[in-house]
């Protein structure tokens, strides 16, 4: 078995140490969830936590943990007959990103429910985490149907398993810890404030203590065994705090000024729901425990607001997390009256809480966050001009549902129809491998005519695996949604810009509502370039987008074979997601012999291909020469002003483009 990282090892990260400690001391805090930059120990603290847990009483044979001193009467091995337990270390079960959904909640032998009534149950990792700590690395790339079943079990304390009416359920509480770059996409907002706590890491900037980040690192990698021996020390006197803590818990008073505080701070902020205040109330009892206090101090609830509130201030992935602290302070200072009931506060707001405000976090709510202001109106540059600087987007709005023709078969999310393991059920086929959705009727019509040759003299249906039949769904998937903008001097007129960078970053914020990847390609000058390569991260791309500088040369055939390159190699890593091409350009073309020509043939490769593509087309003024149009036919796609882009009629456009080419 490896030897974990000590957890008292790790350098830095006061926040992240911090809030698994607390989960460590009262897991009903509500878990971690760690957002940082790639390399920061995330993944590495979460694994060595595990170590520093009290062991765990379970029923001696039980497969579900259940502790001795009051088993679920439900269990799938129960019932359970009073006894002596055994003691074994607490788990840390890990849920890979691809992970199946029986693998998750356990799997039933549909033929043996069926053929004989039994409930022959294989748990799955729900039931390994049970009274444990369910650790998920890259929680936001995790797929949507695992993230309805954490969310269920997470609210329940409990799964449940059904199988076209037989059902198993079991308890399923557990500590949920996610780590997640924000580079690579955001988490659903229900499993966002599923997340008690939430902490954003960073590498440090000093160059000492990345020494001796690396330093450690190499000891360890040199001796595990060796390097965990010389940190046992510190590891058991913070294994001894935590069970000290876990005993002073019940007795921490949490008076009805704190609670005033609590409730006011998470007011002022204007947090969605009663969540927040709960946790908020949990998590300053947690740290007055931590501290070996019995009163919760105005320190505890102001670390406990930089801990459980700003993953709950944010109202679309383009705004920052975090939040205002001469704000927070201000509250707590304002409620920091004491009632009659309350003990003096000598130490009032603000005191040393313990932990720091993350370095990356920003003002209230991100209110100067991604999304940026109205542009201002101004004289267009002419078509040659140089680069101008970057203009800010208008305001966004809502848009409606741009979708790929026909059905694919990509990860789930909800643009364009699919065949998914979820969803509407229209037929149904052989199984290919492991059944997971059982279809009943066609199985029985499947097993019936051979009933007499098989013997059956009983009631029961005697099925074979020969006659199941998977259940064949169809629902929604992702899609890549390629930008492809035109960022040449034609376009540079602030107010047409601020106009395009608005519509961009409506459909940005679409995507992220429906789960897709997106990618950016501008083009301007002599070439084009791959401003974000395809990615879950939208706001990454309104960062992009907003930093967008114009100016130059119009090169459009340069901007469409960029996107026909990168289309190609995305094909190759991911051949089950479709795309969506969106061009945003007046459809003028510079450079070269015959730009237009040039283009024409470019558009011809991503129509050969059978992309869907939208043409948004950003001409303006009294003299028009339809040229986005007639790129858009020879894309095979439909083209829309940006009038009729704000005005929510680009419905149906992509199905306008089956229609043109069945016409064709």
């Amino acid at each position: 078995m490896t030897t974990p990282f000590p957890f008292t090892a790790v350098v830095g990260q006061d926040d992240l140490r911090l809030a698994l400690l607390l989960n460590a001391v009262s897991p009903a805090v509500g878990g971690v969830l760690v957002r940082g930059e790639k390399g920061t120990a995330k993944s590495t603290a979460v694994r060595a936590l595990s170590a520093l847990l009290p062991q765990v009483p379970v029923v001696p044979g039980c497969r579900f943990s259940c502790d001795p001193a009051s088993p679920d009467p439900a269990c799938p091995d129960g019932p359970h007959e009073p006894g002596p337990g055994t003691e074994r270390p607490a788990r840390m079960v890990e849920l890979p990103v691809g992970a199946s959904e029986d693998r998750l909640v356990g799997a039933l032998d549909i033929e043996r429910a069926l053929a004989e009534g039994v409930k022959a149950f294989e748990p799955g990792l729900l039931a390994d985490a049970h009274r444990g700590i369910l650790y998920v690395d890259e929680v936001n790339l995790l797929h949507d149907h695992l993230v309805d079943l954490l969310l269920d079990a997470a609210a329940m304390g409990a799964s449940y398993v059904e199988r076209e009416g037989v059902s198993v359920r079991h308890a399923a509480r557990f500590l949920l810890v996610g780590t997640m770059n924000p580079e690579e996409g955001e988490l659903r907002p229900q499993l966002l404030d599923r997340f008690g706590l939430t902490v954003e890491v960073a590498a440090s900037r000093e160059p000492d203590q990345r020494v001796e980040v690396v330093r450690r690192r190499l000891a360890y990698d040199d001796d595990p065994a060796g390097f965990a021996a010389r940190w046992a020390d510190e590891e058991a006197a913070v294994r001894q705090r935590i069970v000290a803590a876990r005993e002073l818990l019940p007795q921490v008073r949490l008076g009805d000024g704190a609670l005033r505080q609590i409730a006011a701070t998470c007011a002022a902020f204007e947090v969605d729901g009663m969540r927040a205040d709960i946790v908020m109330a949990r998590t300053a009892t947690a740290l007055a425990a931590w501290a070996g206090r019995t009163d919760v101090l105005a320190e505890d609830v102001r670390q406990a607001a930089l801990l459980a509130l700003p993953h709950r201030r944010r109202r679309n992935p383009f705004d920052a997390p975090g939040l205002d602290e001469d704000k927070l302070d201000q509250t707590l200072e304002e409620f920091s009256g004491d009632s009659p009931d309350d003990d003096p506060d000598p130490d009032g707001p603000g005191g040393g809480g313990g932990g720091q405000p993350s370095p990356d976090a920003g003002p209230e709510g991100g209110d100067t966050a991604a999304r940026p202001e109205a542009g201002e109106g101004g004289e267009p540059q002419p078509s040659g001009a140089g680069e101008q600087s970057a203009v800010r987007a208008a305001e966004p709005f809502r848009t409606k549902v741009l979708s790929v023709p026909g059905i694919g078969e990509g990860a789930a999310g909800r643009r364009s129809r699919a065949r998914t393991a979820h969803g509407r059920t229209t037929g149904a086929r052989r199984p290919q491998g492991a059944l997971t959705k059982l279809h009943l009727a066609a199985t029985v019509q499947a097993a019936a005519p051979h009933q007499r040759a098989r013997g059956r003299s009983g009631r029961g249906l005697l099925v074979r695996r020969d006659d199941l039949r998977q259940a064949v769904r169809e629902g929604r998937e992702g899609n890549l949604v390629l930008f492809v903008v035109d960022a040449s001097g034609s376009m540079a007129a602030r107010q047409r810009m601020s106009a395009v960078k608005g519509a961009v970053l409506s459909l940005l914020l679409d995507a992220y509502q429906r789960r897709d990847k997106v990618g950016l390609v501008t083009f301007r000058g002599s070439a084009a370039e791959v401003a974000l390569p395809p990615t879950s991260s939208v706001d990454a791309a309104a960062v992009r987008l907003e930093s967008l500088p114009t100016g130059g040369r119009t090169p459009l055939a340069a901007g469409l074979l960029k996107a026909h390159e990168v289309l190609r190699v995305e094909r190759l890593r991911d051949a089950a997601r479709r795309p969506l091409v969106v061009v945003v350009t007046d459809g003028r073309a510079t450079g070269g012999p015959e730009p237009l020509l040039l283009a024409s043939k470019a558009a011809g490769l991503l129509a050969a291909d059978g992309v869907a593509s939208v043409v948004v087309d950003c001409e303006s003024g009294p003299v028009r020469l339809g040229l986005a149009g007639k790129l858009a036919g020879e894309l095979g796609g439909t083209a829309v002003t940006l009038d009729e882009l704000r005005a929510d009629s680009i419905a149906g456009l992509v199905k306008n483009v089956t229609s043109s080419r069945r016409a064709a």
